[in-house]
């Protein structure tokens, strides 16, 4: 008999068996279920603070077009004048100095269009507002407004 590394009684190769596959699941799956929930509620929250974030981020440019104009958009015009020039037939356009904003602004973080009016029902000068993960007025946690 040939002493050789490949011969099959030799050769002796250990793998896992299925009960310690099943153990390594089952570990696994566990873990899953402790961190998955926590880490979902973080990401909503993260949401929420990003259309806060991204509120104030366009207030800041209303506020610069103000200055330039002497008013804030109408509710017709919308937030759009942040970064394309009005007409010229808007009172004051040729002080427009803009682009406010380098680029339109996206969508909330749900998806939904951020709600412009001007003058404001609950701020006296504008409101802009998301309206939540369910994209309608009220609601409560994610679900819940966020206006400037």
């Amino acid at each position: 008999m040939v002493n050789h590394p490949s011969h099959p009684r030799l050769r002796q190769v250990r793998g896992f068996t299925l009960i310690e596959l099943l153990i390594v699941m089952v570990i696994i799956g566990l873990l899953a279920a402790l961190v998955g929930p926590k880490l979902f509620g973080q990401l909503e929250g993260a949401k929420s603070k990003t259309a806060k974030a991204q509120i104030e981020m366009v207030a800041t440019a209303l506020d610069a077009y103000r200055l330039d104009m002497n008013s804030y958009p109408t509710t017709e015009q919308g937030i759009k004048v942040l970064w394309e020039k009005p007409d010229s037939g808007v009172k004051n356009a040729a002080n427009w100095r803009g682009p406010y904003l380098k680029k339109a602004v996206p969508d909330d973080p749900w998806g939904n269009a951020y709600q412009y009016k001007s003058p404001g029902v609950k701020s006296s000068d504008y409101d802009l507002i998301s309206l939540g993960r369910d994209g309608r007025e009220g609601g409560e946690g994610e679900d819940a407004d966020i206006s400037n």
